[in-house]
């Protein structure tokens, strides 16, 4: 790899997400994401990003509200990618899919992802706040911890889970060829950052890793978790799943403010804080081809500021 590769000129305030099929980047004025249509063809769809508004310079704040637009957005791109990709044509209909469109018909799409939500919420809810303290609970009884033990072993699991979910992911062969575009996705930002030309060829000599990457954050939020929640009751179960849920948005704020501060600076500090999400892309993130990089650059290039100062990490 080139000194270049090795040593960003510049960081960047673009980000994105692999889709099915492609990538979505979000840039400072607009935001864009390309995807791969079944007869080949690269298809791109931009939108604006919004103005930037007081609470996005606040501390803390701005970290709850990023997280929240990055969720409803990324998931709302998923679906259409979902949808240009062809992946949801596929499949004949079932007889329930064919029910659900006569009895509901435009409104079929709204009731779904509304389901989909609910059950990805409550799978989240259980597997990383219920089930954790409740095995912790669980041990309690026949050993009588310190709670500060209890809660650092509550984290500990729900890190074990988190891997263990993501390994398990990676097994699948769809989600295998996301996380190609994953990795896409980092190297066409680190082409950028390093001023190279955006080309598959150049970006691909790239690593796929990137510090400011969601599963860094995502990482550095169940750390978080461990330090905020040490305050929390183990008197009740339920009490604690509650507290947990209500001081949620105070420990994603917290984490966006880390990994901002590592993403901004380069030090011994930093480099640690960034480690360990560094390591676990090894599992969300995957060698791409250079069609899958071009598919990236296609997503990159309307997010790419006039003036490049505007999209500078940390402004």
């Amino acid at each position: 790899m080139s000194n270049d590769a090795k040593k960003p000129q510049k960081k960047t305030s673009i980000g994105g997400q692999a889709l099915i099929e492609g990538v979505m980047m979000r840039g400072p004025h607009t935001s864009a994401m390309a995807i791969r249509k079944p007869d080949g063809q690269i298809t791109v769809e931009t939108w604006d990003t919004g103005e930037k508004k007081w609470y996005h310079q606040v501390p803390i704040v701005r970290g709850i509200v990023n997280f929240v637009v990055m969720l409803v957005t990324g998931y709302r791109c998923l679906m259409r990618s979902a949808e240009l990709s062809g992946i949801a044509e596929e499949e004949e209909p079932s007889k329930f899919d064919q029910w659900v469109d006569e009895h509901l018909g435009d409104k079929a799409v709204g009731v779904f992802n509304l389901l989909v939500t609910v059950i990805a919420m409550a799978l989240a809810i259980g597997l990383f706040l219920l089930l954790p303290a409740a095995l912790i609970k669980l041990v309690e009884g026949a050993w009588a911890p310190p709670s500060f033990v209890m809660t650092l072993s509550e984290g500990i699991l729900k890190i074990v889970i988190f891997v263990g979910y993501l390994f398990l992911v990676t097994r699948m062969q769809d989600i295998h060829r996301v996380f190609e575009y994953h990795g896409a996705e980092h190297k066409t930002i680190a082409c950028y950052e390093a001023g190279d030309l955006l080309t598959p060829e150049n970006a691909k000599k790239y690593v796929r890793f990137h510090p400011r990457c969601g599963t860094s954050f995502l990482l550095i939020v169940l750390i978080v978790s461990i330090l905020v929640n040490s305050v929390l009751t183990w008197d009740s179960l339920w009490m604690r799943v509650v507290l947990k849920l209500l001081m949620l948005p105070l420990v994603v704020g917290i984490s966006y403010e880390v990994i901002r501060f590592a993403g901004r600076n380069d030090n011994c500090i930093t480099r640690v804080v960034s480690a360990p999400g560094l390591w676990l892309q090894r599992l969300t993130t995957f060698e791409p081809d250079l069609t899958q990089l071009e598919v990236a650059i296609a997503a990159m290039q309307p997010c790419i500021p006039e003036n490049q100062n505007d999209d500078l990490y940390g402004t």
